[in-house]
């Protein structure tokens, strides 16, 4: 027991607030409301992973605050969340998926901010990590995400 929560409730208190931001993400008009409404839940769901989750859910939960950064023009934010993502995946050895993603909020939120060279560089780690996922549903789902960072080139 935490707090007066359970553990099992707030695995599912930060699963329902990473869904809920996803359901503000894909509104395609957001009040101002909404859209802070969506960084308090991403913060909120990276909070309990933080308390109750893998490394791998922790470093998901940076990546999410920082792709909502992104999304609403936040880029030092976005970046600071980027590189939490980055940290907790080193600092814990998590590989892969988590991993990718962080390397895309980090191309992400340098391409927001002007800095190219970066958003390549975090781009091309971001390939590199993106192949070796497993899962192809997945490792597509991660390609398509990354294809999406401004600034992105096809490389051969």
């Amino acid at each position: 027991m935490i707090g007066s929560y359970s553990r099992e409730e707030r695995e599912k208190l930060a699963k329902d607030l990473f869904n809920l931001v996803w359901r503000y993400l894909e509104k395609p008009k957001r009040t101002v409301e909404e859209n802070d409404l969506m960084v308090h839940a991403a913060h909120a769901s990276c909070f309990h992973w933080g308390e109750v989750g893998s490394a791998e859910n922790l470093a998901m939960g940076e990546w999410q605050i920082s792709h909502v950064y992104a999304v609403l023009g936040r880029g030092e934010s976005a970046l600071y969340h980027g590189q939490r993502a980055l940290e907790i995946c080193k600092r814990s050895d998590v590989k892969d998926f988590a991993l990718a993603y962080a390397y895309e909020a980090l191309a992400r939120a340098h391409a927001l901010q002007g800095s190219a060279d970066e958003a390549k560089r975090c781009i091309a780690l971001g390939k590199a990590t993106g192949q070796r996922i497993k899962d192809s549903m997945t490792r597509d789902l991660f390609l398509k995400d990354i294809a999406s960072v401004p600034g992105f080139i096809e490389v051969p």
